[in-house]
């Protein structure tokens, strides 16, 4: 062996004499694992022929390759399976394969095994994952909706598929059988994992749509990992001339089954047990967990059930959220999603080879299952739906959504590969065929299905157009017990009476960590949230209230739990539902009694974006500085004042505003900031509702002694920022609109300087987080109204 080189793993062979004429044989084999570096090769060899810079090399090509091409497919809404799929594709045989000796340079065959157990490893921790995002319980609060589509799907195409597989027996070659019947249950079968993730790819996750998927999908894929069980035990059994292997079959499967249910729930019980509250799972507990999901594979393997079961169970009985599920969620998510997982993706693309077809009768065959099953698959939705009265457009996106396919079915195809009841050709067309499901199911979703849709029917719902004496409905947002706090003070001053009741919805939000489908709790049913400490706090504040203004005041409590990036439509779903005319949400920044920023959060401000945008009504930021130390001691009346530019906007802000003031604890200063010269900014319409609006104001002011009407002329952008900052000292609260005029001289400047577009000019000033004075900002925008 050269010593200049790094020494390879060695099995040494030997022959050694044993008694009775035996001998003991060894067999050797050299393994290159890796070199020493480019100037320890030797010269006649390359890098490639070590093992492990080598996989490196491999990685990073598959890797790099499925990026550029989700970089051009994502401008076309492609989800990243297809750029994975198609990178393999184009690394196999199909195309660069055909360039002679690249296979066997790049990847030599010697050399899958490692890719292949690294992608079975990120696959098996990616199934797991899934199981620990599921909620088991979801199946028992679903509606009869959910499970009349679950059920119809899973059972009516396997009907189906059994009554084509007995005439398939009489039409096609016995050795074509077992390959028949596997393409007809892995056509049949449900992954949630696959459903989940298309509906985060599509932002439709949160929406009614979404819940309905994700619910009909786990009772679905209950069902068909019920069936595909009970068809490989019978399997199994078939291989005996008796029935004694089956029935052992199914005593160890039961066995397996509750012992994993046993075992990993008091396991992870005792972790979060020895967990302290608010402190995430130590590094011991999650190599215990890693080595409990291994354990699982072992096991299943070895009873006969397909390898991913044993893990997905034990994902199902890990409590979901923190501290336990979050933690495995946050810790393994990302290198198993955005590796391991890729990795057998991009390598079953690997093994495709359309260029080499044989046998095309049966490749004809292939097909005509893959047509004909997800035609069955999609009536087998589609009709249930419309039945349950679904729109008939969301029948169609749900049929599709649910009939997608992804990696677990890749796998199952691959491990056909493997045991050879799939030939190369049949894998190639079944790989092709997710190619092509992918791509057309996701662009078909994305056309039938727009999300915002769920709210161009929703017309005028804000302030304005709401009736005096009539029931004003608001939906207040929280993040944390301050936001809370700061919303109760100002729906105090909102002036509840028996004529004109008010309505308050508050969702409390929380961030979905180790969950895959969102939750909509409500606590007037009794149900409660994981955070239960931090949600009671929050329900207790604004039980109080209602308790305060009894028979005035009405508070229904939610709490929301989904991903950030998806919170906008739980906001909008809600306030769409009941029917309420503005939305109150928090600002992002936060400041303590010094008056210093302790929080400015970009996440949100995004969330607080995408309301504005999305609304279905009246929309409000609450700037809340109530913890900065008041100079001056506290009065006992709430003053508020209001900066009237003119706009849809300013007069939806004086609407609320003068509903404020008929509370006596309320005294309310409107100022008029005008021109010194008249500019042609204002539409005529615009100005003749200012002009009603403001006088119906000053009537209002003459009857009552807590309104002020008073006008301020302010030539340029300068001046105004000088009467703003004024009204910081005197008011409690300021009241401004969002939008105004581009041109409006009064304005003139500010908007060059506007850090904070969603505030608008004047509220973005109002906000700046060097202001250190107790004066919370109310930012109103009217409702956008859609075109149908």
């Amino acid at each position: 062996m050269d010593h200049g080189e790094s020494s390879p793993a060695v099995i040494h062979g030997q022959c050694q004499e044993l008694p009775g004429n035996m001998t003991d044989d060894f067999c050797e084999i050299n393994i290159l694992l890796h070199s020493s570096g480019a100037w320890g090769i030797g010269a006649a060899k390359s890098f490639l022929h070590y093992a492990l810079p080598r996989l490196q090399l491999q990685i990073a090509i598959m890797f790099l390759l499925a990026q550029f091409l989700h970089l051009l497919l994502r401008r076309f809404h492609m989800p990243r399976i297809l750029s994975e799929l198609l990178a393999g594709m184009v690394l196999g045989p199909t195309i660069l394969g055909q360039i002679p000796n690249f296979q066997e340079t790049l990847f030599p065959q010697e050399g899958d095994v490692y890719i292949d157990l690294l992608g079975k490893i990120g696959f098996v921790f990616y199934i797991f994952l899934s199981g620990v995002k599921m909620d088991p319980k979801t199946v028992t609060r679903t509606g009869s909706q959910a499970w009349t589509i679950g059920v119809v799907a899973a059972t009516a195409p396997v009907c189906i598929g059994l009554v084509l597989f007995k005439i398939l027996e009489r039409i096609l070659h016995r050795y074509r059988l077992p390959t028949c019947a596997n393409i007809i249950g892995i056509q049949n079968s449900f992954a949630f994992p696959v459903i989940a993730s298309m509906l985060v790819d599509l932002k439709i996750i949160n929406s009614e749509l979404g819940r309905l998927a994700l619910a009909s999908t786990l009772i679905s894929d209950f069902l068909s990992g019920f069936v595909i069980s009970i068809y490989s035990i019978c399997t199994v059994g078939s291989y005996s001339y008796t029935g004694s292997l089956a029935i052992q079959s199914i005593v160890l499967s039961i066995s397996l089954i509750l012992l994993i249910i046993f075992m990993g729930r008091t396991i992870s019980l005792w972790i979060i047990k020895k967990t302290p509250e608010g402190k995430p799972v130590t590094r011991a507990h999650m190599v215990l967990m890693s080595l409990m999901v291994l354990v699982a594979v072992v096991l299943t393997d070895n009873v006969g059930l397909p390898y991913q079961y044993g893990p997905f169970i034990l994902g199902l009985v890990v409590p979901d959220g923190p501290p336990l599920g979050s933690t495995l969620v946050g810790r393994l998510e990302t290198v198993i999603s955005g590796l391991f997982t890729p990795l057998l993706i991009t390598y079953c693309g690997m093994k495709v080879n359309l260029i080499e077809v044989y046998d095309l009768t049966f490749m004809r065959w292939v097909w005509f299952f893959i047509c004909f099953f997800l035609g069955m698959k999609l009536l087998s939705i589609f009709c249930p739906a419309v039945m349950c009265k679904v729109p008939v457009k969301d029948a169609g996106a749900l049929a599709l959504i649910m009939s997608t396919q992804g990696v677990v079915q890749m796998n199952f195809y691959y491990s056909n590969f493997i045991n050879g009841t799939f030939d190369g050709e049949t894998f190639s067309m079944m790989n092709a065929a997710v190619l092509i499901l992918v791509a057309t199911l996701h662009l078909m979703t994305k056309l039938l299905y727009d999300n915002s849709r769920m709210y161009t029917g929703y017309q005028k719902r804000d302030i304005q157009n709401t009736s005096p004496n009539s029931e004003l409905r608001v939906l207040s947002c929280a993040h944390r017990i301050d936001d809370v706090l700061a919303v109760r003070k100002v729906i105090e001053a909102s002036f509840p009476t028996k004529e004109s009741p008010l309505s308050v919805y508050a969702l409390h939000l929380a961030e979905l960590v180790g969950r895959a489908s969102p939750l909509l709790i409500d606590h007037q049913l009794g149900q409660k949230s994981s955070n239960v400490l931090r949600t009671q706090k929050m329900i207790e504040v604004l039980y109080a209230y209602e308790q305060q203004y009894s028979g005035l005041v009405t508070v229904q409590q939610f709490t929301a739990m989904s991903l950030t990036k998806f919170m906008h439509h739980d906001i909008c779903s809600v306030a769409f539902d009941k029917l309420a005319s503005l939305i109150i949400l928090p600002f992002h920044r936060k400041w303590n009694h010094q008056g210093k920023v302790i929080l400015d959060s970009s996440v949100l401000r995004a969330i607080n974006n995408n309301v504005l945008e999305n609304s279905p009504c009246s929309v409000s930021i609450l700037v809340d500085r109530h913890k900065i130390r008041r100079m001056l001691p506290l009065s006992s009346v709430y003053n508020v004042g209001l900066a009237f530019f003119g706009g849809i906007d300013d007069r939806e802000a004086l609407a609320y505003a003068r509903r404020m003031a008929k509370s006596p604890g309320v005294h309310l200063t409107v100022v008029r900031l005008v021109p010194w010269d008249l500019y042609p900014g204002d539409s005529q319409w615009d100005a003749v509702l200012d002009a009603e609006l403001l006088k119906e104001t000053r009537i209002q002011g003459v009857h009552q002694d807590n309104i002020v009407y008073r006008e301020e002329r302010a030539k340029d952008g300068a001046e105004t920022a000088r009467f703003i900052h004024a009204m910081e000292d005197a008011f409690d609260l300021i009241i401004v609109g969002r939008h105004h005029c581009d041109n409006m001289p009064q304005l003139l400047g500010l908007s060059e300087w506007n850090d904070l577009p969603e505030l608008g000019p004047v509220g973005d000033m109002l906000a700046a987080s060097e202001i250190n004075k107790p004066v919370s900002v109310l930012v109103v925008q009217h409702q956008i109204l859609k075109k149908k």
